[in-house]
């Protein structure tokens, strides 16, 4: 019976290990060809070369839309945790009527399909008559990535106990007082994964930025659909890594702040 479970759990854990292979080989086989000297992407490589990456530094429409994404994503990211930090603050910290019903349809993005969210926004604003523009573009992704932060701050504000803050404004401090020096300061890690999550939602997102984006502007996603249409370059691939190492690398990174931050709190 044993032998059975043991052999039973070896077999989950080979196919995992398949699943991983086949979800992520595509992946490393961009960031492999990113640096193959030969025009082609084929095997075996002609040589190591960084080639790609110095001509993508060199393309004004690419840089452009690096330009657009960082800014979107960096407008994106103050505003969804300026708004996730308030909402957060009023469903946990005060009796708002009707929270549950309100909680809901601030975390509904999330449940809905992003291409219906996209047209769904689309349909609504052309109706009231207000043409595609970079507002509209950062309204969207602002409405996509908000619940991500409402739910990472959510989570770290119910475990800080509401003694502290009472504690706090015993002793003379003002709400407003007791926020900026004992509640944010405990939550701080919570807001800085949740505003990392929001960039990097943000950055990588292509489905919506298709509906929302007025004609002329372009972000790294969008950029490299463009790219794919007329040929497949190398420089997608380069392109592809730079992406890569960026949506992996800073949630990682915010991870690892998260976590120290927690900890020097914790001690």
């Amino acid at each position: 019976m044993e032998g059975r479970f043991n052999m039973g759990w070896s077999l989950i854990r080979g196919w995992a290990v398949l699943v991983y292979i086949f979800m992520f080989l595509p992946v490393a086989v961009v960031v492999l060809l990113s640096f193959n000297a030969s025009q082609f992407g084929n095997f075996p490589m002609t040589g190591f070369s960084f080639r790609w990456f110095v001509e993508l530094a060199g393309n004004d429409a690419i840089l452009r839309a690096f330009r657009t994404s960082i800014i979107l994503g960096l407008l994106t990211a103050l505003i969804s945790t300026t708004l996730g930090v308030l909402a957060s603050l009023a469903l946990v910290r005060y009796r708002v009527p009707g929270a549950n019903a309100i909680s809901t349809l601030l975390i509904a993005p999330i449940l809905v399909p992003e291409v219906v969210l996209a047209v769904a926004l689309l349909l609504f604003l052309n109706f009231l008559g207000i043409n595609k523009s970079f507002g509209l573009l950062l309204a969207g992704h602002v409405i996509f990535t908000l619940p991500f932060v409402i739910l990472v701050v959510q989570a770290r504000l119910v475990s800080i106990k509401r003694d502290v803050e009472e504690a706090a404004m015993s002793l003379g401090a003002s709400p407003v007082q007791t926020f900026f020096q004992v509640t944010l300061p405990l939550m701080l890690p919570a807001v800085l994964a949740g505003g990392l999550f929001a960039f990097t939602i943000s950055f990588d997102d292509i489905t919506g930025t298709l509906f929302w984006k007025p004609g002329g502007v372009e972000t790294v996603p969008t950029q490299i659909f463009a790219m794919l249409r007329n040929s497949i370059s190398p420089e997608i691939n380069a392109l592809g890594t730079v992406m890569i190492v960026m949506t992996v690398g800073l949630p990682l990174l915010g991870a690892a702040i998260a976590r120290a931050m927690a900890r020097k709190s914790g001690t």
